[in-house]
């Protein structure tokens, strides 16, 4: 869009609300050039506004967009746990949106064995929980963390993905996992898919990129084998990001070749540096830039650590030291979880983390 032209009010009403706040003529058009760019080069994410937060400013040439290099933080939702409730779950997209927030996440699983019901055992569907949390904002960006993905029919998934990714005019973010849980698959009839659920997810994110790109080619696959088909809705830019979750070498590997970010979980700075050498080496090896880096961790003011699971615990000046660790090594994005699951006390923890943590940052 050239210098001068005035957005469409569509246009402007699309990027205020990723901005949730007014914008100047010259400003909306640098945004809208970036959410009407054609081409898509290197990790996906990088051509999506609400996934890494744009600040614009008059003075820069037409149709460039000027990145902040600030953190960005998501909120885990409080759907799963004993504590887990639709109000819960309302009041933490609400506060997301008051905290500025750049997205919130939800879990997965289905039938999880009784050993790990204290965790799981409660837990909202990962993808309806996503379209009604979608449907009551229209800024904060929806995203799966992460979604089990060899449980499930991947062309079924990548109609649930697209579909949702239309209705939220583009602010969904695919996680994806392979999952760890042997007998869940049993519980949920795909046995068979647990001893080579790393070549299922692999095939299933190369079936969602095929079908999301608006291909009629035939597809065949050693899990997936369609042709003569029609797909619809198609993501608005053709294709949805993909995060990629997991700890052990084939799962960092597999992010470093096929993600568009790698999404870390349970692991602190220093066990992350370790991860991401694997992820970058494996970047490296495929000739493609390294992905978009994000963690997701549990967050305790002024608590000791859970001993099986890494916790941000402590002082502010504590936690803010370990966000800084996290940027230091090429972090972006922090999924947090807090342990209030109700809108109180959830409430008081998010209003501490802006008011006590982030000025440190």
């Amino acid at each position: 869009m050239a210098r001068g032209v005035r957005p469409t009010s569509s246009a402007a009403s699309w990027i205020r609300r990723r901005r949730g706040s007014p914008i100047s003529g010259a400003a909306a058009a640098a945004l809208l050039a970036v959410r009407e760019a054609s081409s898509v080069t290197g990790p996906f994410y990088q051509t999506l506004p609400f996934t890494r937060r744009l600040r614009i400013h008059d003075s820069a040439p037409a149709g460039r967009a000027v990145y902040d290099s600030a953190m960005d933080y998501g909120l885990v939702l409080p759907s799963l746990g004993d504590g887990a409730s639709r109000d819960g779950i309302a009041a933490a997209v609400e506060l997301a949106e008051t905290h500025d927030f750049s997205d919130v996440w939800a879990t997965d699983h289905l039938l999880v064995d009784p050993a790990a019901a204290d965790d799981y055992g409660r837990i909202f569907e990962i993808v309806t929980t996503l379209a009604w949390v979608a449907a009551r904002s229209e800024s904060v960006g929806v995203g799966a963390s992460v979604i089990v993905a060899p449980m499930r029919n991947a062309v079924v998934l990548a109609k649930e993905l697209a579909t949702l990714d239309v209705l939220s005019d583009g602010r969904l973010i695919a996680g994806f996992g392979v999952g760890w849980n042997a007998k869940e698959f049993a519980n949920v009839g795909v046995s068979e898919r647990f001893a080579v659920r790393g070549a299922y997810a692999e095939e299933t994110i190369a079936v969602c990129r095929h079908l999301w790109s608006g291909s009629t080619a035939p597809f065949h696959g050693r899990f997936h084998d369609f042709e003569d088909y029609v797909f619809g809705p198609l993501p608005p830019r053709r294709a949805i990001p993909i995060w990629l979750g997991g700890r052990d070498e084939r799962a960092l590997r597999r992010a470093g070749r096929l993600a568009d970010a790698y999404h870390s979980s349970g692991a602190g700075p220093d066990a992350f540096a370790k991860r991401l050498a694997v992820v970058k080496a494996a970047a490296e090896a495929a000739g493609r830039p390294l992905p978009r880096l994000s963690a997701r961790v549990r967050l305790e003011l002024d608590a000791p650590p859970q001993p099986a699971f890494y916790t941000m615990h402590g002082s502010a000046e504590r936690i803010a030291g370990e966000i800084r660790a996290f940027a230091g090594r090429g972090v972006d994005h922090l999924a947090l979880a807090f342990p209030p699951r109700d809108p109180e006390g959830l409430r008081e923890a998010m209003s501490r983390f802006s008011e006590e943590i982030r000025p440190l940052v």
